[in-house]
């Protein structure tokens, strides 16, 4: 069940980084605050790119003791010592992506704003389901997760939930009842303090 406790938060890297600067980005944000997980999440589709990112960022979660998973890139997971991977098809993959990578891997699906596809991907073996965007964005189909989604299932699943996509404080203090993650990327990154914007934005999920 959701919200028997403040969200925790769930750290989204941006599309692109610079393997120059961005790590030590990363280590000064988790070092000043409390997160839970780090999605590498590049838009790159190269290999080595990828790759190599992970191979870094994976140091400095891992020596924060903080999880890291990597969007899409499933093969990835086991060669790169990653603890899971995030998957942005929904369920359709899930099933087959448990069976790949094991129980103790982190599966994770994102489901858009479908009640239907969420209980699809958690009977299918996933450790959260992630709706969103829970505001206005011109990412996908602008369709918003809102808060009775949120609500509905808190109350009947057990399956953990992300909110995630165009998270403002009001987002972060409507859904915090009713959500057990709160994804955040773009939202701090884009800003000229990324620790003290997210700090803002939990000082919000209380």
């Amino acid at each position: 069940m959701a919200a028997e406790q403040t969200p925790q938060t769930y750290l989204i890297t941006p599309p692109e980084i610079e393997l120059s600067s961005f790590p030590d980005l990363l280590a000064h944000v988790l070092d000043g605050t409390e997160v839970a997980c780090v999605r590498l999440a590049l838009a790159s589709r190269d290999e080595d790119t990828v790759a190599r990112a992970a191979d870094v960022l994976r140091e400095v979660a891992h020596a924060r003791d903080v999880a890291i998973v990597i969007a899409e890139h499933m093969a990835l997971v086991e060669r790169l010592g990653l603890d899971g991977v995030h998957l942005n098809d929904g369920p359709r993959n899930v099933r087959a992506t448990r069976k790949a990578l094991g129980a103790d891997a982190i599966v994770g699906a994102y489901c858009g704003a479908s009640r239907h596809d969420g209980m699809i991907a958690g009977e299918s073996g996933a450790d959260y389901v992630s709706f969103g965007p829970v505001g206005a964005t011109a990412l996908g189909d602008g369709t918003v997760a809102g808060a009775d989604l949120f609500t509905w299932w808190s109350e009947m699943i057990e399956v953990p939930v992300v909110a995630e996509g165009a998270v403002t404080p009001d987002h972060a203090s409507q859904l915090s009842g009713v959500t057990d993650f709160f994804a955040i990327g773009q939202e701090i990154w884009l800003t000229d303090d990324p620790l003290a914007t997210l700090k803002a934005l939990q000082s919000e999920m209380e």
